[in-house]
């Protein structure tokens, strides 16, 4: 079966389904375009003696309208060209006399690989005596990070110690999602692919992906990249490129493409466009030696599939282009192979579209071509169609059969010595873009790679949440937490796949079998069903399984499914599980995987109607057109690869640890129908006089209607949300019925110290769904983001906070809330990817309290010593360490307690030379801090004291720190007769220790802080 994950290259002994890529290209810092171009004479490279007489080459025609004669000249002064004919030979020996040696010439034109881990004599010979130029790995070569850096600095010294001039172009193809020739789970990072980059919906995060793989790779000495793919799904959903392509819209391919061209090019390397003149729309012929053919006219090919190629080349910074195999066939053109004709490479590559880089052919090792051609005829004319790199896989009798026939090339007056030098010249100036003998020798390997990880991992994991799509949710089943029990079953049911190349589960499979070697390669095995194929569906999904089962603290069944339908053994776990998840790679091309989805789908409709809970989630993990279209699918999600990273994003989506903001590529994302509601409601600011009642109220009713325990807003009065600080700017808006003054919404705002404040928005129950929430938070932004301060200085607003601790009636968005609240804020503009957490916790019996054995003895080991201060006038160390380690909204709540004498106080905790580790605020029963903090109010007199606010400097102490500010604090509420302790503001895990101490968690919630930039259409 072949899925999304398809490789690059094609079997030479199967058929032709996606292309073999031997293009690679690099992207230097500093480069100039400019273009050389052939002239028409016949005597300056032989060009016009045609010999293969199989091509039906027509009148040559000018095929783009932007690119028509009149317009050559003014295209190519803007690149700064100023001719077109081919570089002389003359010009070669400026660089070196050993280039008029044709033999070396010729091994520079050839671009090859070969089997196994290690340097085999064959490839030796290519180098030492064939003067190979150009090397390329594909994962049957690389074995980890380390190896592969090892690998090529030996393939580098035994082309420096033969003597050639320039190192070894080390060509790769890393395409990311399911495409990657190089895996260590260790030190290279697995990023989307470049439809799941697209899904994101931001440009900017294919420069990032596409630097950040090219680092690493060129960390092991590689210098010429494969990719991007600029190719245009002109038909989605039978093509198998797939989630390699970025989409269907040829603008949006163009961005997304010209943006890895710069990534790549900003890592040092050389940056190939694949594959021209076009991948995203063949129609296949069946046999094993047909060819995909291209049947759409030169102009319907200008105007879609063309379109970011020219751009691309536009921009001077791509430096290679991969011509495919394909055949096209329309009235104005009819080749067998596009690599192989002039009208492609030489007229449409070069002279209408102005490409003047390193033109690569498809591997000539292909069976179609091999069969109707033979090798020797093959390389001639890819040479004579114009190609400067011919690309020969693996086959060393074949490779050794290509060089003769490019010498027999000459001998026989089929192109001139002028040719060779012409492509010569090219690849000598893409190697002084990529490359010299200093980088080439000395590849930094691990020691940057450990380095860049930390990072590059935070980058691949944030790139992979941003990219889960949601198209369809009818039914509200995410997260599985909102319509599942935790004692429901649920079913997994998922396509037996090949394991990526790029997967654990493949490394272990093929060291298991190296002896038989049975190592299959991303650009023939991984796409064709072959006697030795891997089918362990189990093993691809198996541990997706296990951590959705412990993500969700549930019970999970997972089988697989084939072409055999749905058996005894999938109706009788569906008739188990409330929950049925249905995966599936590439349904459109594996008809079975439709089949049973939809045979899943109509047996859950049947027992639902008579009572029974089966909900339906299908997945998508390659193409998402598997069931784009199809309505009756009620919950539809898309990955774009199953890679373990796209599954351990799946979870979290699933589970609502993330929201999915990914969108549908291309017109299908601008096809999707955004409904809005179209009300908008009346927002005014908040009176005490005349909506204090109402406040109270609504907060109540808020309490009372909320699954999660609001129990604090019962007690809570209006006055909590007014601070009247200096330091703090406020302003709070209300939705009411002028008519009843009831309140339909209230919503808080601070401003304090550049960080704009959403410290609470209610909603009342009766009137959700109707934009009451969104009327009020728009207005909310809007009077935060513009620049309406009482103050004579500007508001200069650096970010905008959701939850405030000071008042802190919100910290954040509830946690056991689940993702419907996260959900909400994620399409009103909210970054919810990298939330704070913080924690309320309390001891309900202090009377019943002991401390921790062994507690008091830790401390003092650590030499660490606590006082206790109160007022401003011992203040000022404290606030210093408050305002540099917390938010400025914790700094004013500090200022408050130094203000309260008698009712408050701060403890500090201190090192070695009395260096100040950290702070907490202790707050007697009744403190006046107790208004703003509710969890301190109480409906009767229980008497709660308040620790509230650790800020910890961050040390290798931390944790022994906070427990012991902490132990201070509830011995103080001991000291003043309470009988609880709320424990407030704990941030992210450090709860886990204060929960060894006693407490337990009263509420924890998710602080977001997002750039204000999220929302410049407010106005």
């Amino acid at each position: 079966m072949a899925s999304q994950s398809q490789p690059a290259f094609s079997s030479s002994s199967s058929s032709f389904f996606v292309p073999r890529d031997g293009s690679g290209s690099h992207p230097s810092s500093n480069r100039e375009s400019t273009s050389t171009s052939k002239s028409t004479s016949t005597s300056e490279d032989g060009r016009r003696h045609r010999h293969h007489h199989h091509l039906h080459n027509n009148t040559r025609q000018h095929y783009l309208p932007p690119f028509k004669p009149r317009h050559l000249e003014r295209y190519y002064a803007r690149q700064n060209v100023t001719s077109r004919r081919p570089l002389a030979m003359g010009q070669v020996k400026e660089l070196d006399p050993l280039w008029q040696d044709l033999d070396w010439a010729i091994g520079q034109m050839l671009i090859m690989g070969w089997d196994g881990t290690e340097v085999t004599p064959q490839i030796r010979s290519l180098i030492e005596d064939h003067h190979l130029g150009t090397i390329i790995l594909t994962a049957k070569n690389l074995k980890s990070a380390q190896e592969t850096a090892k690998l090529v600095k030996e393939l580098q010294t035994i082309a420096h110690k033969a003597g050639h001039p320039k190192p070894l172009l080390i060509a790769l193809d890393q395409e990311n999602g399911g495409v990657n020739s190089l895996f260590d789970e260790d030190y290279v990072c697995q990023f989307p692919s470049a439809m799941g980059i697209a899904a994101t919906g931001r440009v900017e995060l294919a420069y990032e992906v596409s630097k950040a793989t090219a680092t690493e790779v060129g960390a092991c000495g590689i210098n010429f990249m494969l990719g991007p793919v600029l190719d245009v799904l002109s038909n989605a959903r039978y093509q198998p490129i797939g989630v390699r392509a970025t989409g269907d819209d040829p603008q949006e391919v163009s961005q997304y493409g010209i943006a890895a061209i710069n990534g790549i090019r900003d890592a040092g390397l050389a940056s190939c466009g694949k594959h021209f003149p076009s991948y995203g729309n063949l129609d296949f012929l069946g046999s094993s030696l047909d060819v995909p053919i291209i049947t759409q006219t030169l102009e319907e090919l200008s105007l879609s599939a063309l379109v970011p190629f020219r751009n691309a080349i536009a921009t001077g910074k791509l430096d290679a282009m991969f011509v495919g195999g394909c055949g096209i066939s329309n009235p104005s053109m009819n080749v067998s192979h596009a690599c192989l004709s002039n009208q492609v490479v030489d007229d449409l590559l070069r002279e209408e579209l102005g490409f003047d880089g390193v033109a690569i052919s498809e591997c000539l090792e292909m069976e179609s071509l091999t069969h109707e051609l033979g090798v020797q005829n093959g390389v001639v004319m890819a040479v004579e169609a114009g190609c400067d790199l011919v690309l020969l896989c693996r086959a060393y009798d074949v490779q050794l059969e290509a060089i003769k026939g490019l010498k027999l090339g000459v001998e026989n007056g089929i192109f001139t010595k002028e040719r060779i030098y012409t492509s010569l010249n090219r690849v000598l100036r893409l190697k002084d873009t990529c490359t010299s003998w200093q980088t080439a020798l000395n590849p930094p390997g691990i020691s940057l790679l450990s380095k860049l990880h930390p990072s590059h991992m935070a980058l691949a994991r944030k790139s992979y949440d941003d990219s889960i799509t949601v198209i369809r949710d009818k039914e509200k089943l995410l997260p599985l937490s909102e319509s599942m029990h935790q004692e429901e079953e649920l079913l997994l049911l998922t396509p037996l796949v090949k394991p990526l190349p790029a997967s654990s589960l493949t490394k272990s499979i093929l060291q298991a079998k190296d002896a038989q070697r049975l190592a299959p390669t991303p650009h023939d095995t991984w796409l064709h069903r072959e006697k030795g194929a891997i089918m362990s569906g189990e093993g691809v999904f198996r541990e997706f399984g296990r951590s959705l089962a412990r993500s969700r603290h549930g019970k999970l069944l997972h089988t697989s499914y084939t072409a055999n339908g749905v058996r005894p053994v999938h109706e009788n776990l569906i008739h188990r599980a409330s929950c049925i998840i249905i995966i599936t790679a590439d349904a459109n091309r594996n008809l079975y995987q439709a089949g049973f989805t939809k045979h899943v789908e109509m047996m859950c409709s049947m027992l639902r109607t008579r009572g029974q809970k089966k909900s339906v989630i299908v997945v998508a993990v390659s193409s998402p057109y598997d069931f784009a279209m199809d309505k009756s699918i009620g919950t539809y999600i898309c990955t774009f690869d199953f890679t373990e990273t796209a599954m351990h994003a799946l979870v979290r989506a699933l589970c609502g640890h993330i929201v999915p903001k990914g969108t549908l590529p291309g017109t299908l994302r601008k096809s999707k129908k955004v409904l809005k509601s179209r009300q908008h409601w009346i927002v005014e600011e908040y009176d005490r006089r005349r909506d204090a009642h109402g406040l109270e109220e609504l907060t109540k009713a808020v309490a009372r209607a909320n699954t999660v325990d609001l129990g604090h807003l019962e007690s809570m009065p209006a006055a909590c949300f007014e601070l009247s600080k200096p330091n703090v700017e406020e302003a709070h808006f209300v939705v009411r019925n002028s008519s009843t003054h009831a309140l339909y919404g209230f919503a808080a705002t601070y401003f304090v110290d550049g960080i704009g404040i959403l410290g609470a928005i209610f909603v009342d129950p009766t009137k959700r769904n109707v934009s009451v929430g969104r009327s009020l938070h728009r207005r909310a932004l809007r009077h935060l983001l513009t620049n309406n301060s009482s103050s004579n200085n500007k508001r200069v607003v650096k970010k905008i906070q959701l939850g405030t601790s000071y008042p802190g009636v919100f910290l954040g968005i509830p946690i056991d809330e689940g993702g419907g609240v996260k959900s909400w804020f994620a399409n009103n503009g909210w970054d919810v990817q990298f939330p704070k957490r913080l924690t309320n916790l309390a001891i309900h019996d202090l009377s019943g309290w002991a401390i921790p054995e062994g507690l008091l003895q830790s401390i003092q080991r650590a030499n660490l010593s606590f006082d206790l201060i109160h007022g401003l006038d011992n203040a000022e160390s404290v606030l210093g360490h408050v305002a540099a380690n917390a938010n400025p909204e914790v700094l004013e709540l500090y200022r408050s307690a130094l203000q309260e004498t008698k009712a408050c106080g701060i403890v500090r905790a201190k090192g070695a030379g009395d260096a100040l580790l950290g702070t907490i605020i202790i707050c007697r029963p009744g403190s006046p801090l107790s208004t703003f903090i509710p969890p301190l109010l109480s409906a009767v007199d229980e008497g709660i004291g308040g620790v509230l606010a650790p800020v910890i400097h961050p040390g290798p102490q931390d944790t022994l720190v906070l427990q012991g500010l902490t132990l201070m604090g509830v011995r103080q509420n001991k000291a003043h007769k309470s009988a609880k302790t709320v424990l407030s503001w704990v941030q992210d895990d450090a709860y886990e220790h204060v929960m060894a101490m006693g407490f337990e968690i009263l509420q924890s919630y998710e602080e977001l802080t997002t750039a204000p930039e999220n929302w410049t259409d407010l106005n």
